[in-house]
């Protein structure tokens, strides 16, 4: 009786002993957690494409600790996740329709942008849509109206200037393509109020107007869903 009583002493005495590295397990835990969120963090803001998945690790790391989330960051990342789905949902529906080599499709940290070139959407010196270019322009519209991002759309001309027609200068042409463009948009039934539209002339080129072929790289359209900041 007496050695048991002493065997349970001495068990209670090393239990005892042994919760300071109870306490110690638990303040490394924390502390690799932290160093990790501030890790991903500095990854993200190195690289904005990866923010998506910045955002959904903490929101877990949150859940996973008991901790309520952020509704605005778990809106901010859904939000990304919509946006990063919608350059692969208009270069399938391009595909499907057989129009993939008329559209351009860039995606980055701030935007989606799409690039269509002159040929495609308007005959040379003017701004009323061909036939054609609603064809192409009516799957994009349909793709971008689901999400309720703004969406921009840019003329670009290139630097020859404009002799007759309609149009006194490049500028004013190429402001006129950007609204052709935004009226179809409304005409499709995207929400105007998220439309924009401006005109560069030929003031942001993106090749050398030195020759016919970077002349025409330069008579453009972008259109950009821009991404939740």
């Amino acid at each position: 009786m007496i050695y048991k009583n002493r065997r349970d002493e001495l068990e209670n005495q090393l239990n005892k002993g042994a919760l300071w590295a109870v306490t110690y397990g638990d303040l490394m835990s924390y502390l690799m957690i932290f160093f990790l969120v501030l890790f991903s963090f500095s990854i993200s803001k190195a690289d904005k494409s990866k923010s998506r998945k910045y955002e959904e690790s903490l929101v877990n790391i949150q859940k996973a600790f008991g901790g309520k989330a952020d509704d605005k960051r778990v809106a901010r990342a859904k939000a990304q996740e919509r946006e990063e789905g919608v350059a692969d949902k208009i270069k399938q529906s391009m595909a499907e329709n057989r129009m993939s080599g008329l559209v351009q499709i860039d995606s980055n940290e701030r935007r989606v942008k799409l690039v269509l070139t002159e040929a495609v959407l308007f005959d040379s010196g003017k701004a009323d849509l061909k036939e054609r270019a609603k064809e192409i322009l009516k799957p994009i519209a349909e793709e971008l109206k689901k999400i309720p991002n703004d969406v921009l759309v840019e003329g670009h001309t290139d630097n020859v200037p404009m002799h007759k027609g309609r149009y006194e200068t490049n500028w004013e042409l190429s402001m006129s393509r950007a609204y052709s463009v935004i009226k179809f948009m409304e005409e499709t039934g995207m929400d105007p109020k998220k439309l924009a539209g401006i005109g560069y002339g030929e003031n942001r080129s993106v090749a050398e107007n030195t020759t016919p072929e970077g002349r025409a790289k330069n008579r453009r359209i972008e259109i950009s869903l821009l991404k939740t900041e």
